[in-house]
């Protein structure tokens, strides 16, 4: 095990590497805030009543393109991990978030979307053996409440079909990005090629169900073209090429907050693209839930006296040069 991954596995954040984690910051960022467009464009553009087949033109079209750019296939366990992972992140996340939206309002929805962080910080320390980060819980809790702040209204109802689904789809999405740190990339393989392994598996996985129970919606016009070649090339087979990319970077924590961009982003579309209204209130809320995803970012405060173990492991520390694997 050579330093790097020592602490990696211990939670320790080099303090050199700084200029860099910024730098994969910013770009993972991007995946969450173009995944806060899902919500408008299908409402505004696809036909409705096709959730299934919306899922499979976002996984299947996009991951075959994504295996022609990368002439990569699958070797060994990574042909069932690819599956565990396609599954986890796309084919058993999309249906749940589609039934959860169908179930409950908006801004429920995307409450309980916003507690992925959460069930990442636990999974963390089952799977990844990280110590418990304390820091970025209680900043996913405060996100949790910002997101609830911009997103609940006075109507929420609390189906519990669709809270099952909603706390489901999180703890999908939220295994899979544990295990995606977990399982790392196959040396010589690209993010693109990662994607288009999980793309192509959730989409096969999702072909008959979508066929057999939602069928080819009867008219695919040009918004509605659009709106899947968005969802496919851009929301799907771009962001998950620098989601995948930038996980391996990051602490999976620190990565899962960035999820809260993805509700923050579909607000801000209802405001500037469907006449929608934010309150004081909800503009409080974005600023709880920005500050919350910015702070959790960041190592926790080192104050009192702590253990001479983890003192070496610090010193060790301001000599990586890199994070992540």
């Amino acid at each position: 095990m050579n330093e790097r991954t020592s602490l990696a596995n211990t939670g320790i954040e080099p303090r050199s590497a700084t200029p860099s984690r910024l730098g994969w910051t910013a770009l993972t960022a991007v995946a969450p805030a173009v995944w806060g467009t899902t919500y408008i464009v299908t409402t505004h553009l696809l036909p409705e009543g096709h959730p299934l087949f919306a899922a499979l033109m976002r996984t299947l079209p996009p991951g075959l393109i994504a295996l022609l750019i990368a002439r990569q296939l699958p070797r060994g366990a990574w042909w069932w991990r690819s599956l565990v992972l396609g599954v986890l992140n796309m084919a058993g996340f999309f249906p749940l978030l589609f039934v959860a939206a169908q179930h409950l309002p908006g801004g429920v929805a995307a409450t309980l979307g916003a507690t992925q962080p959460l069930v990442v910080a636990f999974l963390a320390v089952g799977i990844l053996h990280e110590r418990l980060s304390t820091w970025r819980v209680a900043w996913g809790v405060i996100g949790v409440g910002g997101v609830a702040m911009v997103v609940l209204g006075p109507d929420a109802g609390l189906d519990p079909v669709g809270l099952l689904a909603g706390v489901a789809g999180a703890a999908s999405m939220g295994t899979g990005v544990v295990l995606t740190k977990k399982w790392g990339r196959p040396a010589g393989v690209s993010a693109v090629g990662l994607a288009g392994w999980q793309l192509t598996s959730a989409g096969i996985v999702l072909l008959l169900p979508a066929l057999l129970i939602d069928g080819i919606p009867p008219v695919v016009d040009g918004p509605a073209f659009l709106g899947y070649l968005w969802l496919g090339l851009v929301g799907a087979l771009l962001t998950y090429s620098i989601w995948f990319a930038g996980v391996r970077h990051l602490p999976v924590t620190a990565s899962a907050l960035l999820g809260l961009l993805s509700p923050l982003v579909a607000a801000l579309l209802g405001v500037f693209l469907a006449g929608e209204t934010l309150a004081a209130v909800q503009l409080a809320g974005f600023a709880v839930a920005l500050t919350a995803m910015v702070s959790g970012q960041l190592p926790p405060p080192r104050g009192g006296r702590r253990p001479r173990d983890t003192l070496r492991q610090d010193d060790s520390a301001q000599h990586a040069t890199s994070v992540g694997s």
